[in-house]
This record gives C-alpha cells, structure tokens and sequence, in this order.
C-alpha cells in the first residue's frame, strides 16, 4: 500500500512560490541549500538559488516541490489544499498579506489563489 510522500506544485518561479507556501503553513520551510546542492545547480548553468527550477518546502509529511513548467495556468486547479485555522478570517488577511488573493467566501471556508493562481481553501 503506498502512503503520501510529496505534493508537486507546477509553477512559472519556483523559489518565489516555495517562499509563499513555507510561509503560509504552520511547520514548514524552504530546504536550506547546502554546498552539495549548490555545486549540483551549478553544474546545470544555475549560479543563484533563486533561478532553482525545483525548490522543496519540509515540514510534513507531506513534503512540498514546486518545479518550473513552461505553460501558465489555465483553468481550475484539479487539485487543491485545504488549509485548517482557529480564526479562518484572520488567517485569509495573513495570507493575503503574503501575496493570496481572496477569491470567495463562504459560510465554512474561504476560498483563496497563491501568487500563480493556484486556488486553496481555508477552514
């Protein structure tokens, strides 16, 4: 039986993302980047972490990865986070305040998108 390792996110800036969603949940953190994987970046042209086309956030399981894609998106998420608070208002102002967008309020949760438009919800 398989258990859940990681959550990939698609994305145009991986390290910005990364940055959004660490801050955002309780816990979690952009993996430190430590010689070895600085020389591993620099070995494919990459000179700044903030050009990393793969960054993780740990802090759970579940782990996060945010990889570059080259397309947008477009549509809605076929898949989404559904992130639990003791003040759910307080915490959509937070996150808004980190870059989300308010998108929907509704009597039980708030419906929000990441800085890429990527929807969540808030319970």
């Amino acid at each position: 039986m398989a258990g859940l390792r990681d959550v990939v996110v698609d994305c145009a800036h991986p390290a910005s993302l990364a940055r959004f969603w660490a801050a955002a949940l309780d816990g979690y953190e952009v993996a430190p980047y430590d010689d070895a994987e600085l020389a591993r970046l620099r070995a494919q042209g990459i000179d700044d972490p903030e050009d990393d086309p793969t960054v993780l956030v740990e802090g759970g399981p579940p782990r996060l990865w945010f990889q570059r894609v080259p397309e947008r998106k477009a549509g809605k998420n076929r898949l989404h986070l559904d992130l639990q608070a003791e003040d759910r208002e307080a915490e959509a102002e937070r996150l808004a305040g980190l870059g989300a967008t308010v998108l929907d309020r509704r009597e039980e949760w708030t419906v929000l998108a990441d800085p890429e438009g990527n929807e969540f919800c808030v319970f």
